[in-house]
């Protein structure tokens, strides 16, 4: 995210163009390999993907063109969870639709064993997971750019939230790699006296 809280279009120029937002690519100048260690370590050998539809169409698009990368090999192999009106449209396999209870049928997804369940992107989505108490953990990439506007990584039509900082590094092109996890509620000062 952008130090603005900006999430849209991080990677390509017509990545995801809603709202007339021209400053698509805007995280790829910054990327070094460092942050490629975090986020491979924080996915792990195998994990399944949560997407919103608009992330899932984006990575549909790219990653199944990508050879001998091992970051496209785990994610065109993780299965797809996808919250859609659409289960029917997801070539992008394995993938399955969440449904129409997302919050139910991620806490059962949650509740099996197997691989952890890794969110990307998505302005919907992921303040959803948080306000339900889903999230477990978040690693946020905040690149040294302001962007002014775009889809934001938290939305204010949900309930302010506490985190507490577990882990921080900086990579050399200026990004800051922390990690995050849930600490309930915001906290609120005392009254004035």
């Amino acid at each position: 995210m952008s130090l603005d809280g900006i999430i849209q279009a991080p990677g390509g120029p017509d990545e995801d163009k809603d709202g007339d937002f021209k400053h698509g690519g805007w995280a790829m100048p910054h990327f070094d390999a460092t942050m490629g260690e975090a986020i491979s370590a924080a996915q792990g050998e195998t994990f399944d993907l949560l997407l919103g539809r608009r992330t899932y169409d984006i990575f549909a698009d790219f990653w199944p063109k990508v050879e001998g990368d091992a970051m496209a090999d785990g994610l065109n192999g993780a299965t797809k969870y996808v919250a859609t009106h659409r289960p029917d449209s997801l070539g992008w396999g394995p993938a399955e639709g969440l449904g129409e209870d997302i919050g139910a049928r991620v806490r059962s997804l949650k509740e099996r064993p197997g691989p952890d369940l890794i969110v990307w992107g998505s302005s919907t989505l992921t303040p959803l997971m948080f306000e339900w108490g889903l999230v477990d953990e978040a690693l946020l990439l905040v690149f040294p750019v302001l962007l002014g506007g775009g889809k934001r990584f938290y939305s204010d039509q949900v309930p302010p939230r506490d985190l507490a900082l577990v882990e921080t590094r900086a990579a050399s092109s200026g990004v800051l790699i922390n990690t995050y996890r849930p600490a309930g509620a915001l906290p609120q000062s005392g009254a004035a006296s």
